[in-house]
């Protein structure tokens, strides 16, 4: 084949070169991401600063480029760089475009044309439609794996046209970060070449808590994200985290484990708000919201003791101290936690209960309003009795009517079911005048049976009257059939 005005020279060397506006960062000039000259693969992590500088673009399979000559229209093509980077061109056969930038890539084809020309030709190359960018997102995420997240168009800065996606979207893609992530020390890998690779460390928090934009940096295709897990957790933190984007869906519902004193041990779907009814009322998915689904605690539960037990993406476990106590006299929000898919609630028994605070913690929305205990034996009222949540012996007594003459004074019997099925039976010797006091007048539990027994005088009258009654019945019948019955 002839190709008409080859043998023309091209007397300017200058290199033509057109990104058709390729917008590689999406923040100002001023906010973008330094990336500073590669190191040899996976040795020392960089820490970002700004202001930043913006990198090349790298060519990579499933780019779409133009390559035109000035001059010699002949040459001129569009092609789509194949799975081995390797494109075929006329006159120079195959060319490698892997981990080159544009700018290199022209310089490989001048390079490979000087063999056929006595001067440099003048080319430019363009980036018609660049690839999706595929990253690795892993640790602390909700769902770790690959990603394809396609170019979007918009305005685009300093150059309008497409925008490569940055490190936040791709975390909220993958579900967002769980609430055991560190985000000050994100983890990114960047692939140059087969044996060379730049390692950063990004700062999301400073992105959260300041708005440092520079921190959400664009993503580049083969990019891996990882975040660590935290060695500790901040209360205030976790709230921060757990509220921002960058976090799982905090409407998303989350299974949690709740045991110990409360009314209904057992595993839950907490979901912020009222979930038992159509229209979901305003809330979040917090220990108090779990401890209501289990029936609220009970009154005998250790308030600024509560554990909140959390696994990470590597296994292990975090333990995050709940003072609920807190959440009630200081209105200290935090205390108040959001959980996490995963979370067991603990909620231990109090060895030593305030009267006073009894009374507090009964107006608390996570502690039921009312128990129901039975009353059984020589009272004026016996029977199911429902009373206040943190009553005590002495006021089941009196809701059921105090005790009847033949009760059995001064001693009664209090039967607690546990939630294995057994029970515990104890003799308790009452003192009417007494406050809360777990010798003499107890804190009652849902379901409580309180045995009021008779007292020896009663005992021996029901005997005789048993006696009596069987040998004098006869005489009493007949009696009665000669109508002699006393009015």
């Amino acid at each position: 084949m002839v190709y008409v005005g080859l043998a023309k020279k091209i007397i300017d060397p200058a290199l033509s070169l057109s990104l058709l506006g390729l917008a590689f960062i999406t923040w100002p000039s001023s906010s973008r991401a330094e990336f500073l000259p590669a190191q040899e693969k996976a040795t020392d992590t960089l820490t970002l600063s700004c202001p930043q500088l913006e990198e090349d673009y790298i060519l990579g399979s499933g780019d779409r480029i133009n390559v035109k000559f000035l001059e010699l229209e002949e040459l001129n093509d569009q092609y789509l760089i194949p799975a081995d980077a390797s494109i075929s061109m006329p006159m120079i056969g195959s060319i490698s475009v892997a981990g080159l930038t544009i700018q290199q890539f022209t310089k490989a084809i001048k390079a490979e044309y000087l063999r056929f020309f006595k001067d440099i030709p003048l080319v430019s190359v363009t980036l018609l439609a660049p690839r999706p960018v595929n990253v690795l997102v892993s640790g602390e995420i909700a769902n770790p794996g690959s990603y394809t997240i396609p170019l979007s168009t918009g305005s685009g800065d300093p150059r309008p046209g497409i925008q490569n996606p940055n490190i936040t979207e791709a975390i909220e893609l993958a579900g967002g970060a769980t609430l055991t992530a560190n985000l000050r020390q994100v983890q990114v890998s960047r692939g140059q070449t087969s044996t060379e690779e730049q390692q950063f460390q990004v700062n999301l928090w400073q992105l959260i808590e300041n708005g440092d934009r520079c921190q959400n940096i664009t993503l580049r295709d083969g990019d891996s994200i990882f975040i660590p897990t935290a060695n500790n957790s901040n209360l205030t933190q976790v709230r921060q985290l757990a509220l921002s984007k960058l976090a799982t869906d905090i409407e998303q519902p989350r299974s949690v484990v709740v045991v110990g004193e409360v009314k209904r041990p057992g595993s839950y779907v907490v979901q912020g708000g009222n979930t038992t009814i159509e229209i979901r009322l305003g809330g979040l998915p917090t220990v108090t919201r779990a401890l209501q689904l289990a029936g609220g605690v009970e009154s005998s539960a250790a308030l600024r003791q509560i554990q909140l037990k959390r696994l990470t993406s590597i296994g292990t476990e975090q333990i995050i101290n709940i003072d609920l106590w807190k959440l009630l006299q200081q209105g200290d929000l935090n205390q108040d936690t959001i959980v996490q898919d995963g979370d067991t609630i603990i909620v231990p028994r109090a060895t030593n209960i305030r009267p006073a605070e009894v009374t507090e913690v009964a107006k608390a929305n996570f502690v039921p309003t009312t128990i129901q205990v039975s009353v059984v034996g020589e009272v004026v009222r016996p029977g199911l009795i429902e009373i206040p949540s943190g009553a005590t012996l002495n006021q089941a007594l009196q809701a059921a009517g105090g005790e009847n003459s033949r009760a059995k004074r001064g001693l009664v019997q209090l039967i607690r079911l546990n939630r294995n099925g057994s029970a515990v039976k104890r003799e308790i010797e009452i003192d009417l005048a007494a406050g809360i006091n777990e010798q003499v007048n107890p804190l009652l539990k849902n379901q409580d049976i309180i045995i009021i027994s008779r007292s020896n005088l009663a005992v021996f009258s029901d005997n005789i009257n048993v006696l009596l009654g069987a040998s004098v019945l006869p005489f009493v019948r007949i009696i009665q059939a000669f109508g002699l019955t006393p009015r």
